[in-house]
């Protein structure tokens, strides 16, 4: 496997198969049309290359709209190669490259920069200038670039359109495990250990307060998790808050917290993978921090027995 960021030292692919696409979540649906360029690479004796761009050509074309993001780039290049991609273009998107006209990115990109003995790209596709180019220009351009286009199954590219939108949607109500079997896995997200007010360690559980890596990628809604947190190369079970913590504060400002089961080390500053199992409840105001506590204890029980 070779991720590749700079597309003007690029080595000579061997018969390259293309294909093309953001792949966020990089789940089911996305595998099924991966597993499709790595069978025509195969068959063409060739190497599979994926060509994707960072940052995403919302961000710069539509800078006011969210993103939405469900993989972050360094966990979606992990995901495509497990699922069997050689080689991963990561293409800069920039106002110059969204410019090219759709003539000039087939000819000046695709085929004068990867001489692709293949594309593999779906109905929908679309590129250059005002997105005016499409499958019909590709097989127009495809005998004098030198290529042979395949048309990714209709079915797989809206299933995996679909799935995408369906995972966000479950990510942002709170259903993690409808989201984690279309994903194939749990839900994660990183963060960064920063300083908080401490309160949960005065309560026998102590937190640690996660700011995203990603400021792009989708939280859960607010309500009470269980977790696992990777740690240093080292999993652990626990729990997490996503909220406004209403029992001891009136702040306006959203607080993820993870407190991690078996766990007692300085972290400040450290950065944890946080992976999402189920939804325990939604978050509540209670009427004293005893109350609080008692309801972390089942809290905590309710996850021992979920991930036992």
């Amino acid at each position: 496997m070779a991720v590749f960021f700079d597309i003007q030292n690029l080595p000579d692919f061997k018969n390259a198969v293309l294909t093309i696409g953001t792949f966020d979540g990089v789940h089911e649906g996305h595998r099924a049309i991966l597993q499709e360029v790595v069978n025509h690479a195969r068959n063409a004796n060739g190497e599979s290359v994926l060509l994707t761009f960072e940052p995403h050509p919302r961000k710069l074309l539509f800078p006011d709209q969210p993103l939405g993001i469900i993989t972050p780039l360094h966990q979606k290049l992990k995901l495509i190669t497990e699922a069997g991609i050689q080689n991963i273009v990561v293409v800069p998107f920039t106002r110059e490259f969204a410019g090219l006209s759709a003539q000039e990115y087939i000819e000046k990109f695709l085929v004068g920069v990867f001489h692709p003995k293949g594309i593999v790209i779906g109905y929908d596709h679309r590129f250059g200038n005002d997105r005016k180019g499409d499958l019909k220009l590709l097989e127009k351009c495809a005998q004098a670039g030198g290529y042979e286009l395949t048309e990714i199954p209709p079915q797989l590219i809206e299933d995996a359109a679909v799935s995408s939108t369906k995972i966000r949607h479950a990510i942002v109500e709170g259903r993690m495990e409808d989201a984690g079997n279309m994903l194939g896995r749990n839900y994660s997200f990183s963060g960064i250990v920063k300083h908080g007010n401490k309160l949960g360690r005065t309560l026998g559980y102590p937190t640690a307060n996660l700011l995203p890596v990603e400021p792009e990628q989708i939280i859960p809604e607010t309500g009470i998790y269980a977790i696992q947190a990777l740690y240093n190369g080292t999993h652990y079970n626990g729990m997490m808050s996503i909220g406004y913590n209403p029992t001891v504060s009136d702040t306006k400002d959203i607080k993820i917290e993870a407190n991690l089961f078996d766990f007692d080390e300085e972290i400040y500053g450290a950065t944890l993978e946080i992976f999402f199992v189920k939804k325990l409840r939604d978050e509540l105001k209670f009427e004293s921090l005893d109350a609080l506590k008692n309801q972390l204890n089942k809290d905590k029980e309710d996850t021992l027995r979920l991930l036992a």
